[in-house]
């Protein structure tokens, strides 16, 4: 006994149909936008790469410099400190001679030797203060004028190091103008692509092309094989890839993989 098909199944055969289809296209633009989202961060990297290694000369700049008026300071800082030392060593010599006449004039009323040999020794120890103090200025002394030459020193190279970020960063400036405006309408670019891909499949996309050397996350098949690996790509995963049904990677080096014909549908 046959079995009647009615109107509602076959309205649910086409809307399945239907949702077949629209996830199949889905698929496929997300594909597309994924080899368009290559293209176009492609474009910008060359545009980074114009303006070389700049960036990092001006920050490299910037921390030398940053590194010599520490050094400065902390050679002045070390200076003021030496400086209050030699005060402090005057003041004390300043006391030692005050306490020597003070003890050569009580050596005049003394009542016996033992009186006279321990005011000798008094003396004799401040005039050893005084001695080594006067040793310490001399010291500190050399100390500070080892420290004006390295100022000297560091002051002059921080002036041409100033001078280089000034003449770098003029570079990058013009650099930067001439590109600003093609590297922002693609990133804007880039943004309408995005829409259409889910944030996961974005984050791997990201993460490939960040451990890519070539920064490379889509490629083509070139010659039945991976256009960023160069390994054979088996057939059956061939005609997966032309199908445009699921998104294939590569099994050697995790890119993901596209075939020409899907590139032509993409137009800058």
């Amino acid at each position: 006994m046959s079995k009647k098909i009615t109107e509602k199944e076959i309205a649910a055969t086409k809307n399945q149909a239907q949702k077949t289809e629209e996830e199949e296209v889905t698929v496929q633009k997300k594909l597309i936008s994924l080899y368009a989202l290559q293209q176009i961060n492609s474009q910008i990297d060359r545009i980074r790469i114009i303006r070389g290694e700049l960036p990092l000369e001006v920050q490299d700049l910037e921390d030398e410099i940053e590194g010599l008026e520490t050094r400065i300071a902390n050679f002045l800082s070390e200076a003021e400190s030496l400086k209050k030392q030699i005060i402090d060593k005057k003041a004390s010599i300043k006391d030692s001679e005050a306490l020597i006449k003070k003890y050569e004039a009580q050596q005049m009323n003394v009542r016996n030797n033992r009186e006279y040999d321990s005011l000798s020794k008094e003396i004799e120890y401040q005039t050893l203060e005084i001695q080594l103090s006067e040793k310490r200025i001399n010291e500190y002394n050399d100390s500070l004028e080892a420290i004006k030459v390295e100022v000297g020193k560091s002051k002059t190279i921080l002036d041409e190091r100033k001078n280089d970020l000034e003449v770098k960063k003029s570079e990058l400036n013009d650099i930067v103008a001439e590109t600003e405006k093609e590297e922002n309408d693609l990133i804007e670019k880039s943004k309408e692509y995005q829409q259409f891909i889910e944030d996961r499949l974005i984050t791997a996309y990201d993460r490939i092309r960040t451990n890519a050397r070539n920064g490379l996350a889509v490629v083509l098949i070139e010659r039945d094989a991976c256009g960023g690996c160069f390994n054979k790509i088996p057939p059956q995963h061939q005609l997966d890839i032309r199908m445009h049904k699921k998104i294939i990677v590569c099994e050697y080096c995790g890119r993901i993989l596209v075939d020409k014909e899907l590139s032509l549908l993409y137009k800058e």
